[in-house]
């Protein structure tokens, strides 16, 4: 105890430790800030819950939250992704907030593939249920600014309106007691949560449509969209009733729940990216999500219930629908995208169409599921930052609205 004290003491006398904190001059020796720069602030930046991403951040000399977002890294690639962002502000009510994001310069296929612009938005909610869209600036460095007043002593700040591992677990919590559903566990992920496929309707239908959700961990989009699916499906109204005669659906609703759960961009939890080199067989160790997912696909097809339709539904700034070319006889396969794409457009609000005749993909679930499985299949884009055939941001009630609509689609696709 004596050593001890006597140890305080000599801290005390050099001034290293003080009753409040540190002295003045030691906070102005950290090189490269300016000691205003990192001055006690009575703004607060929260990025300790689930799906927050991680982020760096400081207050500068003007008062500006500045956060420095953290890349998402793909294995052996020069490739990284930030175009997640999801945060809590703690101020004051009524204080005015500007904050600046950067590390916005992603690199994709070694080139730098940023889509920031002035198209770009954030989304704001007061009390983490109701969400608002708002429009940013982009200011020189490729950096992303906005101001909002608190409306509460907290604000949540996201680039897409969330979807947690938490929201998933309530939705199959309410399937299970539904008996027009099932839900199966098929494997686990990298960091070993637990991957599930859900079945909407008797599984011996006519025909049969697999969905994927989440591959890509901040697309929060395919999620709520998988929800109003669900949601329409089992309201056992008589539309319902009407589809579920013709199909049975299937669905893994998140691939990448570890992405999800620690708030990141793209890739899974050993950097890998879960929409690509689906030309070969998946690795256990590396790519879990697509290896016990290729498990249960084999299993299905030996059971003669090979899906006639999938789609990984993704979000990107553009909205299209992916219809890969790979070589070989793919006539009566585009037909039935052309198909897809106009029953798209009759009963959604889709209008951005299908990639150009031109396209070519290897490698995504959409060209892989075709080549090796012989599945119909496509990606399936949700633009985040604009819906053109609404005119307006999406949140996440666009979203649930597109999927009430996407059961109708499949019914007549499977005419």
């Amino acid at each position: 105890m004596m050593k001890y004290n006597v140890t305080l003491k000599v801290l005390f006398a050099c001034g290293l430790i003080a009753g409040t904190g540190l002295r003045t001059d030691v906070r102005a020796q950290i090189p490269g800030d300016k000691a205003d720069s990192i001055a006690a602030s009575k703004i607060f930046v929260h990025t300790g819950f689930e799906n927050a991403s991680p982020m760096n951040w400081r207050i500068d000399s003007a008062g500006r939250v500045v956060g420095s977002l953290v890349y998402d890294h793909e294995r052996f690639s020069r490739n990284r992704a930030v175009n997640h962002f999801h945060f809590r502000v703690e101020a004051a009510t009524g204080t005015e907030v500007t904050v600046i994001l950067e590390n916005f310069d992603n690199i994709w296929n070694n080139r730098f593939a940023s889509d920031l612009s002035e198209r770009s938005r954030f989304v704001i909610s007061f009390d983490h249920k109701k969400w608002e869209s708002r429009s940013i600036e982009v200011v020189p460095g490729r950096r992303m600014l906005f101001r909002f007043r608190m409306e509460a002593p907290f604000a949540y700040i996201a680039s897409v309106e969330p979807y947690r591992v938490s929201d998933l677990e309530k939705m199959l919590a309410t399937i299970g007691k539904n008996k027009l559903a099932a839900v199966t566990t098929i494997g686990k992920t990298a960091e070993g949560r637990s991957l599930e496929i859900i079945r909407i309707g008797n599984e011996n239908a006519p025909k049969r449509l697999f969905l994927r959700a989440r591959a890509h961990a901040f697309e929060a989009g395919g999620n709520w969209t998988v929800e109003g699916l669900v949601q329409k499906l089992l309201s056992n109204d008589d539309d319902a009733k009407r589809y579920l005669k013709r199909y049975c659906v299937y669905i893994l609703p998140m691939a990448n729940k570890d992405g999800v759960a620690r708030g990141k961009t793209r890739f899974n939890a050993n950097g890998y990216d879960l929409n690509r080199k689906w030309d070969k067989p998946a690795d256990e160790l590396i790519a879990p999500e697509n290896y016990y997912l290729e498990q249960w696909l084999q299993k299905m097809i030996r059971a003669n219930k090979k899906p006639d339709l999938a789609l990984d539904v993704h979000n990107d700034a553009g909205g299209n629908l992916h219809i890969s070319r790979p070589d070989g006889d793919i006539t009566d396969y585009l037909a039935r995208m052309d198909k897809l794409e106009s029953l798209l457009r009759k009963h959604t609000w889709f209008t951005e169409g299908a990639t150009k005749a031109s396209f070519r993909n290897p490698g995504t679930l959409g060209e892989g599921f075709l080549t090796r499985l012989g599945i119909y299949a496509a990606v399936y884009e949700l633009n985040y930052e604009w819906i053109k055939g609404l005119n307006k941001a999406p949140l996440a009630a666009d979203w649930i609205s597109l999927g009430n609509k996407l059961p109708e689609v499949f019914y007549h696709y499977f005419e």
